[in-house]
């Protein structure tokens, strides 16, 4: 192999390889878009990105805090230029990085403001310790979602969700209150579009007290 050949093929190897050593690039750009406390969206080059706080996580819009969580990220950086540091990128596509505004990292002061928990699945970075201290102070000093005596994470309300949105099966509701109609003798149960028809007006405490009464259960719902 001569000396040319050689070169060309170590170009190439070094062309291949060498980006898979380089850190990921930081974004810089203007927050135009915020989802919740811990998820916003950053426009540079006239591209925008959705980012992912990475370490934390923030109250759930519906939880307690959540709106808090989401005014104090907003108040912070919208519209505003930020650096985003990234450190991965999640199954949903979203950079996941340490948000920087005005010389601060918006991850740390959602956690020191008592608005967001660190994130002990995911949080792996040096700086995660450092985080856990000042979400213990957060808590001993009763600041934000720490008021409350036992704030559910929002990890365990996003599966608690899950479960509850889950079809009610005919055996959970077979002990409880339905109405039926007192044309069709139909009877429904709370789950049903038609538990509050017009004519839905016969309340039964059990769908055995409206089998007793003559009624049958509806075809839709099971009654």
């Amino acid at each position: 192999m001569n000396r040319y050949c050689f070169l060309f093929i170590l170009a190439l190897i070094l062309t291949v390889l060498l980006p898979l050593s380089l850190p990921a690039a930081d974004l810089t750009g203007q927050v135009v878009g915020i989802s919740d406390g811990d998820t916003i969206t950053v426009l540079q080059d006239r591209r925008q990105y959705k980012i992912r706080l990475a370490g934390i996580d923030t109250p759930e819009s519906h939880q307690d805090f959540g709106t808090k969580a989401k005014q104090f990220t907003s108040d912070r950086i919208f519209k505003k230029q930020v650096r985003v540091e990234e450190q991965d990128v999640d199954r949903y596509g979203r950079v996941v990085g340490m948000v920087y505004y005005d010389g601060r990292c918006l991850n740390e002061d959602l956690v020191r403001a008592g608005l967001a928990w660190v994130y002990r699945q995911y949080c792996k970075y040096p700086v995660c310790s450092q985080w856990l201290g000042y979400e213990d102070e957060a808590r001993q000093k009763g600041i934000g979602l720490w008021a409350g005596p036992e704030p559910t994470p929002p990890w365990e309300f996003r599966r608690g969700r899950s479960k509850s949105s889950a079809p009610t099966s005919k055996a959970s509701v077979s002990g409880g209150l339905v109405h039926g109609n007192v044309k069709s003798h139909v009877f429904h149960n709370p789950s049903c579009s038609a538990f509050n028809c017009k004519n839905c007006t016969a309340v039964f405490g059990s769908r055995e007290e409206a089998i007793k009464a003559g009624y049958r259960a509806c075809g839709g719902c099971g009654g």
